[in-house]
């Protein structure tokens, strides 16, 4: 075979070692059946937030369905979240990917992001189409007019919170789509969750299981539940026959550790964020704040109650699997990290609420 024959056009290359079709059965380019010419080169810039990477990943979903054989890189601080299964190329934004990114070519290039940095960088990527947040002397600009909303609304609250579109509504109409319900993608360890499902489902002995996600981040600490009423959360579902498990990271370990134990209820430790996900997948109903967990839960189909007081709850898209609850005195501190009344009102949303909340959606 020459060189000539090689299609480097093919799902299946590598660029410069032998594709899985030739590691598994030798095959080659002039006679393989396997090959499969890439329809569109996508760019997805989304460096954010873990929960703000896994929200856009719907967007996966709809570009292969529209395109089965495309080529997708995705450029993010947040790896570890995304299946490589799904998307063919993930980047960390270092120097290496930059210089790669910006003497390829794409088809399609999408930045989801706000951040300057990001938005000269769809500048400077060459694309067909370009959809997204873009850069123009100095100033972040709509890439297509379909995304002058969404910038607006980050630039003035009150147009913020009139919003009535879920997050999901909003950057597929950015990308000239409709929002059809596509999942979440998430990576899923499997043996991990098969372990955590067995452990907890011996340990629950019938009863459905109910994750309680006590934390929510540093960022807005306006989000956070009283322990009191985790604490009594916590024994109102021992009361109506269900299994609470307290979850969280390394910032909630020594709290989560007291619930446990003046509760005794069962808490089984901090973890990695990919034993994180498993540990999640093997409960029934979700608990939380506003916060990652939202969104590794929502990727895992879950039942989930959750529990807002800041944001525009029109955001939230649960997939029709939950609850949105909220203090019923209302929020004065949109987007706000202190209290205009000195104590959040999330300390005005009870536990016996959230209890019926859970009962509603278990």
């Amino acid at each position: 075979m020459q060189f000539e024959d090689v299609k480097q056009d093919c799902k299946h290359f590598r660029g410069n070692i032998p594709c899985k079709p030739n590691k598994v059965n030798g095959s080659e380019c002039s006679t393989c059946s396997e090959y499969l010419p890439i329809s569109k080169r996508i760019l997805i810039i989304k460096l954010g937030a873990l929960g703000d990477v896994i929200r856009t990943t719907p967007l996966v979903v709809k570009f292969k369905e529209l395109y089965p054989n495309c080529h997708i890189t995705w450029l993010t601080q947040s790896p570890a979240v995304l299946p490589q299964n799904e998307i063919d190329s993930i980047l960390k934004p270092d120097a290496f990917s930059l210089f790669l990114i910006e003497n390829s070519r794409y088809d399609i290039a999408i930045n989801l992001d706000k951040e300057l940095e990001a938005c000269l960088l769809l500048f400077k990527t060459t694309a067909t189409v370009k959809y997204g947040y873009n850069w123009d002397n100095g100033k972040i600009v709509p890439a297509t007019p379909a995304a002058e909303h969404k910038i607006m609304t980050g630039f003035f609250d009150d147009l913020s919170q009139q919003n009535t579109k879920s997050y999901l509504e909003e950057i597929f109409e950015i990308c000239h789509f409709t929002f059809n319900y596509e999942p979440y993608l998430i990576n899923k360890n499997d043996a991990l969750i098969a372990k955590w499902r067995t452990q907890l489902t011996s340990l629950a002995n019938g009863k459905k299981i109910i994750g309680l996600n006590t934390g929510c981040g540093p960022r807005w600490n306006t989000r956070l539940w009283s322990n009191e009423s985790w604490e009594q959360l916590s024994q109102h579902l021992v009361n109506q026959g269900y299994f609470p498990v307290f979850l969280g990271g390394e910032l909630e370990d020594e709290k989560n550790k007291g619930f446990a134990q003046k509760t005794g209820s069962y808490y089984p430790g901090h973890f990695s964020l990919e034993e994180f996900i498993a540990l999640t997948a093997a409960c029934d109903t979700i608990v939380t704040q506003v916060s990652m967990m939202m969104h590794i839960a929502t990727a895992l189909q879950k039942q989930m109650v959750l529990m807002n007081n800041i944001f525009n709850a029109h955001e939230f898209e649960l997939y029709n699997r939950g609850e949105i609850i909220q203090p019923s005195v209302g929020c004065e501190c949109y987007y706000g990290n202190t209290c205009k009344r000195g104590q959040s009102c999330m300390h005005d949303l009870s536990s016996e609420e959230v209890l019926a909340a859970v009962i509603r959606v278990s």
